[in-house]
């Protein structure tokens, strides 16, 4: 990794935090900007149209709280039953239609 490439994830983390992490669409955001190599716009309106949100929606707390318990892919506060980790991303990986690697060495062991 050279030092524009830890730039660049500099960058993109912070972009991320600003737009709240995971308590809005910061982290979903980030995975298209990382896998699929979005830049911030695109990945904003690809996860917004996935999710049947505004672009304006994913910086909003309250309404992507409601929308990731819609869609069960993980909360920010603690719910009994909510998911969390592989189980939560594996859901990520579903509704955003990308590959998470944890999620495929995990698919790979169980049925291997």
């Amino acid at each position: 990794m050279g030092f524009g490439d830890k730039i660049g994830l500099a960058c993109t983390h912070s972009v991320a935090a600003g737009m709240n992490g995971m308590k809005a669409a910061g982290d979903l955001v980030l995975r298209m900007q990382l896998l699929k190599g979005m830049r911030i716009n695109e990945a904003k309106e690809y996860v917004a149209k996935k999710l049947g949100v505004s672009t304006e929606d994913l910086c909003d707390c309250a309404v992507m709280d409601e929308i990731r318990d819609k869609f069960n892919i993980g909360l920010l506060r603690p719910v009994a039953g909510s998911p969390t980790g592989l189980e939560a991303k594996a859901r990520i990986a579903k509704l955003l239609d990308i590959q998470i690697n944890s999620i495929e060495q995990a698919k790979i062991r169980q049925n291997g």
